[in-house]
């Protein structure tokens, strides 16, 4: 028995009954030890929520840069749309990504604050990334500032994905439908288009 052990079935029970549902007992006996064996490793539940936190970021950050490092052969335009079908497998097959799902939008009301506070340098990093890529793959926008593009195209990805937390896959596919067109429209200039900026 482990402090990880421990926290891989607390990410399951997290990302399924959220904090308010999740307890330190179930946990045990999911583990297969007492109660009080929990406290050897964390302090308490929230020390042990916390453990989540950290790490279903860390996972998500890792598996964010692969998803976009494997796609380097492929268009801008593709890789841009197909990654809210990644998005939605990744919250269909992963615990940490159903997790980090839940928690952004829906943060125990007693730990709100902690959770930003966590949660917004996340996202951040996540534009850092994507805007290097974009930047690396010298993307034809049309604004200059390729760290307010990536904002915009994660801005779009917060708005389609709260549709899936919500209402599931049908809405979700429905939402990117109505919106990716009118956003990559005004995201991205052909190559015989207008010059950057005079947008």
């Amino acid at each position: 028995m482990s402090a990880e052990l421990i926290r891989n079935v607390a990410l399951i029970q997290f990302a399924r009954d959220g904090y308010e549902g999740a307890s330190l007992s179930k946990i045990a006996e999911e583990v297969g030890i007492k109660k009080p064996s929990i406290y050897a490793h964390y302090k308490g539940k929230d020390e042990l929520f916390f453990a989540v936190v950290n790490y279903a970021m860390e996972t998500e950050k890792r598996r964010f840069i692969e998803y976009f490092q494997s796609q380097e052969s492929k268009p801008i335009k593709e890789v841009l749309r197909g990654f809210f079908d990644w998005i939605e497998t990744e919250s269909m097959e992963h615990d940490h990504a159903r997790f980090l799902l839940r928690i952004s939008f829906f943060p125990p009301s007693k730990l709100q604050q902690d959770v930003a506070d966590l949660v917004n340098p996340f996202l951040l990093q996540m534009q850092r990334i994507l805007a290097r890529w974009l930047r690396n793959r010298q993307a034809n926008l049309y604004t200059s500032n390729v760290m307010d593009s990536a904002l915009a195209y994660i801005t779009l990805v917060d708005g389609t994905v709260l549709e899936l937390i919500y209402s599931g896959s049908m809405h979700y596919q429905n939402r990117i439908r109505a919106a990716w067109p009118i956003f990559w429209r005004g995201f991205h200039i052909p190559e015989e288009g207008v010059k950057k900026n005079e947008y």
